[in-house]
């Protein structure tokens, strides 16, 4: 097979395709520093500087993200940290960096999530006192996001990660029949209106997802991530149900990561590319990102077993 860009290989798994190896990415990347020795910049970083000082600011910031990931030999670069003008100048100038090399990505969701203590109480009070004023917020929410993304992606970006997460280990924070009438119509609007504008949609929760599953996979995003292995989902049962459906994104586990054994890891990551690699339709990466804290090494470990593996 001929060989093909990062973004082309990204995309062609998207779309459930076999691309000439499988590719890897992270929604989030913590460990530059660790890596190559400075942070990612942060929008507070940028309070009280004039325009000139900002752009510059950027730019070294785009410069060094496509320094990362081409270190880490990445598909597809999620932008963090910065407010959504900045997004949307950073995926510019990384263009005019490194071209159309990599699928550029932000977050983009906009529907409920599962919230803090307090939180909890006043979603739960809504859920039975209130839930026209409740549709009327998740409405506002959808929304908003639909605004937010179609801007970006006519500023540059390919696509977004939803990062609303749903589940707990042991389940979702809301009954199968709440997420469909809450969560899922909304859900379902911003990925239609990603796809409308050309954008890929990725879904993102940590957690015991099999609840929902069916749910998911109905609104029609392009993949599916995190596929929590801590939480019990197997992605060789998610790619036999649903593997001709929907790409998968994820499974290395990253409790074993951290606090496993270096054999602990390999088996987990070589797990995943055995059965989630197949067929295409597969991006490997972790099961939620490479944290602050975590050894730089053993996500390294993790990049070695997917070069091992990882061609087609």
């Amino acid at each position: 097979m001929q060989k093909m860009t990062p973004k082309q290989r990204f995309l062609t798994a998207l779309e459930g395709g076999i691309p000439d190896r499988v590719p890897t990415f992270e929604l989030e990347f913590q460990l530059s520093k660790e890596l190559l020795g400075r942070e990612m910049l942060r929008e507070e970083e940028l309070q009280g500087l004039s325009p000139a000082e900002t752009m510059q600011k950027l730019r070294e910031n785009a410069a060094f993200l496509v320094e990362v990931y081409t270190r880490l030999e990445h598909d597809a670069i999620c932008i963090q940290y910065l407010s959504t003008e900045h997004i949307g100048v950073t995926a510019q100038l990384i263009h005019e960096i490194a071209g159309d090399r990599f699928a550029l990505l932000a977050h983009g969701d906009g529907t409920l999530a599962i919230p803090d203590g307090d939180g909890m109480y006043t979603l739960s009070m809504m859920l039975y006192e209130e839930p026209e004023k409740l549709h009327a917020q998740c409405r506002k929410m959808a929304d908003d996001a639909i605004r937010r993304d179609v801007y970006l992606l006519e500023h540059g970006l390919d696509g977004f990660i939803l990062c609303s997460d749903y589940c707990f280990n042991n389940g979702p924070f809301l009954s199968p029949q709440m997420f469909s009438e809450f969560i899922a119509p909304y859900l379902k609007d911003i990925i239609s209106a990603i796809r409308a504008h050309g954008g890929y949609a990725i879904k993102h929760t940590d957690g015991n997802i099999m609840p929902i599953l069916d749910h998911l996979v109905a609104c029609g995003p392009h993949a599916l991530h995190s596929l929590d292995p801590m939480a019990g989902v197997d992605i060789r049962e998610v790619k036999q149900r649903y593997g001709r459906q929907i790409a998968l994104c994820g499974n290395v586990h990253c409790a074993a990561m951290q606090t496993g054994t270096r054999q602990d890891v390999i088996d987990s990551a070589e797990y995943c590319l055995k059965y989630g690699k197949p067929g295409g339709g597969y991006i490997y990466c972790t099961s939620n990102i490479p944290f602050k804290g975590l050894p730089l090494n053993r996500y390294l470990l993790v990049l070695d077993i997917w070069k091992k593996h990882r061609d087609y």
